[in-house]
């Protein structure tokens, strides 16, 4: 099952951010920490790219994730060019303050009321981008909800004499390339219900959450988790929570909402979804994945240890089975002794 959720309103925002970024000195991306590579959006890299601008990665949500793979992604982030991530809170007004400080090195040039800092903010839906917003002006100035696409047009505020933000719409890509990336953002509300099956989507939440956080997950809904896997867990939550439908079937739907909500809520604890090493597996088999199905027939065979069955005609009392090893280092098919393995049926 593969989920895409591209609203016709992100269309026009893209060009409006492409437009604004020739008029900005600092892309603030906000990102969830708890999936940060899954929540990066490529057409951001690829807009900010282009145009060499420096990027504040900002890790929200970071009080939900594990604090080490948190960590983890810093560094990762931190040892990218042109890039400076920082954890926090967008609902902490402590960590918000730190932003503006965060900005001003990447662009030392920008620093008084002749030359104002211009930061934009940017990244996928329902990350967190208004809250911050919001909390660096100390008033409501952008809508906030626990929906995703609440903002949908940008909005250009002046921070101090020396400062000015820009606020666009969550912009999500037209293909999540990786099916996992997609289950991540939708048991994570960045895309929206119409486009996802809730039930699915917490199988494959109960499925990494088993892997990663068992124990979290037993102590939160009082079960034990040997052996379960993500449907497992879903079935085990709707028969603890007495999710009943009429007749006494388990009700699937609402024991799914539960998950989500518990993990969206913080509910189960610290938990990340994807560390670096996760990624940089994924991405790996991906590849892979892609090369294979780019080759050809004839390209495909020789790169494969294979068993060919070959028919003899000229022996028209049997058939010849011959196995064939391609060799990677002689670049040569090594033909094992040919074995007759049965006649021809009658």
């Amino acid at each position: 099952m593969s989920i895409q959720w591209f609203p016709g309103h992100m269309t026009s925002a893209r060009k409006k951010a492409a437009e604004s970024m020739e008029r900005i000195d600092v892309v603030i991306e906000v990102l969830d920490a708890r999936l940060p590579e899954a929540s990066s959006n490529p057409m951001i890299r690829e807009l900010r790219v282009h145009r060499q601008r420096p990027c504040l990665k900002i890790l929200n949500k970071a009080d939900l994730a594990d604090p080490a793979v948190t960590a983890q992604w810093l560094a990762y982030y931190n040892s990218q060019k042109n890039v400076t991530a920082v954890a926090l809170s967008c609902k902490k007004p402590g960590d918000v303050a730190k932003v503006v400080g965060l900005c001003r090195p990447l662009a030392p040039h920008r620093a008084d009321r002749l030359k104002p800092l211009r930061m934009m903010i940017m990244g996928i839906p329902n990350v967190g981008k208004s809250t911050l917003m919001n909390a660096l002006l100390k008033k409501r100035v952008a809508k906030v909800g626990d929906e995703p696409a609440v903002t949908k047009s940008q909005q250009i505020l002046d921070l101090s004499p020396t400062a000015t933000l820009i606020d666009t719409p969550g912009m999500m890509w037209p293909k999540i390339e990786h099916d996992s990336d997609g289950f991540m953002l939708a048991a994570s509300h960045a895309i929206g219900r119409n486009a996802v099956i809730d039930e699915a989507v917490a199988n494959f939440l109960g499925d990494v959450l088993l892997a990663r956080y068992p124990a979290l997950v037993a102590a939160r809904y009082k079960i034990p988790v040997d052996g379960l896997d993500g449907p497992g867990l879903v079935e085990a939550i709707a028969r603890r929570r007495g999710c009943l439908l009429k007749g006494g079937g388990l009700d699937i739907e609402k024991a799914s909402l539960i998950l989500l909500q518990d993990y969206r809520d913080g509910a189960l604890g610290r938990v990340s979804l994807e560390t670096p090493e996760t990624r940089k597996a994924m991405m790996a088999a991906h590849a892979a994945s892609r090369f294979v199905t780019s080759l050809s027939a004839s390209e495909i065979m020789p790169r494969l240890t294979w068993i060919a069955v070959v028919s003899i005609s000229r022996m028209p009392s049997m058939d010849a089975w011959m196995r064939c090893r391609w060799s990677y280092t002689s670049r040569k098919y090594s033909p094992i002794p040919a074995q007759i393995c049965g006649t021809r049926p009658p």
